[in-house]
């Protein structure tokens, strides 16, 4: 019992001491972005979302994962440095999807507000049938 009531103690020194040092944070100018109409046959669409480190610490993307296969989020593995600008790259594919979409993509990092969701949505145009 000592021993863990030890190990519970340095966790919260541990996490004290990150906090007093400082954190990084990343503060998207948009979270969520309308592709509005798209056709089917023209292929995949993409929009890039930008943010800013606005921590005093490095901010680390953990990963960034899509609601469904048709959604492919790209980012960076480096870490952005305090006052510097990121990007996250966010791909659908409309084949095979006519009709309302929305999808989302979970973003984790290292920063003060770990998690943040990211939306993109639209609606497709069914190709025209030969």
């Amino acid at each position: 019992m000592k021993r863990l009531f030890f190990v519970l103690l340095l966790s919260v020194m541990a996490t004290s001491l990150m906090w007093a040092d400082g954190f990084a944070q990343a503060t998207f100018s948009n979270r969520s972005h309308d592709f509005g109409v798209i056709k089917e046959d023209k292929g995949p669409v993409s929009h890039t979302f930008e943010f800013t480190n606005t921590g005093d610490k490095p901010l680390i993307i953990v990963e960034a994962t899509a609601s469904c296969g048709c959604t492919r989020p790209e980012y960076t593995t480096k870490p952005i440095k305090p006052g510097k600008k990121g990007k996250i790259k966010v791909t659908y594919s409309p084949l095979g999807r006519p009709g309302a979409f929305r999808k989302t993509v979970k973003v984790k990092t290292n920063g003060k507000e770990a998690r943040t969701t990211l939306i993109i949505e639209g609606t497709v145009t069914p190709a025209k049938s030969k």
